[in-house]
C-alpha cells in the first residue's frame, strides 16, 4: 500500500509507520525506491555558532544521490567508464530547519523523474524524523566532448521516478 501525503494529509511519521507494516509482508514501492544514509554532521561542516553551512546540504545530497544510484545498480564510475557523465544542471535547496554540530542526520533520495537525456532526485534531510531541509537535483547525460546524450535503456530502467514522498 503506498500512501500519497498530499492526499491523506498524513505525517512523516505516520508514513514511516505504515512503511514499516508493509516491510513485514511485500515491500512497498516508497519502500523500495526510497534510500537512506546516515551523516554526522562534523565541527569543520559548521559555522562559530555551530550551525552546518548551507553548501554542504548539497555534498549531503551528492552523497545520498551516489549511494542511491548504486542502491538501484547504477554506479557512477562505470556510467562514466562507458562514456556518460552526468553533471548536475540544477539544485534546489529549502531549508527548514538547521542542523547542529554532531547532528545525526538522515538524508533521504528517490528519483522524481527520468527522461531519456534528464533525471531529477528529490531529498530529504531530517534529524530524529524532524524536516531540516528539501532538495532536488536534475542531471543531464553527456559524452565525454560535452555533447547531450541519451542515457542508456538499462540505466533508465534502473531509475524508477516515485511521487514525492514528502512536500518540497
Amino acid at each position: 500500500m503506498i500512501v500519497d501525503p498530499w492526499v491523506t494529509g498524513a505525517s512523516i511519521d505516520a508514513l514511516r509507520e505504515i512503511e514499516q507494516l508493509e516491510t513485514q509482508g511485500e515491500p512497498s514501492a516508497v519502500t523500495q525506491n526510497v534510500s537512506t544514509i546516515e551523516i554526522r554532521v562534523r565541527y569543520a561542516e559548521t559555522d562559530q555558532m555551530g550551525v552546518a553551512h548551507h553548501a554542504n546540504y548539497l555534498i549531503w545530497c551528492e552523497q545520498a544521490r551516489t549511494d542511491h544510484m548504486r542502491a538501484l545498480g547504477v554506479n557512477y564510475r562505470e556510467l562514466e567508464q562507458s562514456g556518460i557523465r552526468l553533471p548536475v544542471v540544477d539544485a534546489s535547496v529549502r531549508y527548514r530547519a538547521p542542523a547542529y554540530y554532531d547532528d545525526l542526520l538522515d538524508v533521504r533520495c528517490w528519483v522524481r523523474r527520468a527522461s531519456s537525456r534528464l533525471v531529477s532526485f528529490g531529498y530529504a534531510v531530517e534529524r530524529n524524523s524532524d524536516l531540516l531541509a528539501t532538495a532536488t537535483t536534475s542531471l543531464i547525460a553527456i559524452d565525454p566532448n560535452r555533447a547531450v546524450q541519451h542515457l542508456p535503456d538499462q540505466i533508465r530502467e534502473c531509475l524508477i521516478a516515485i511521487p514525492d514522498p514528502v512536500r518540497l
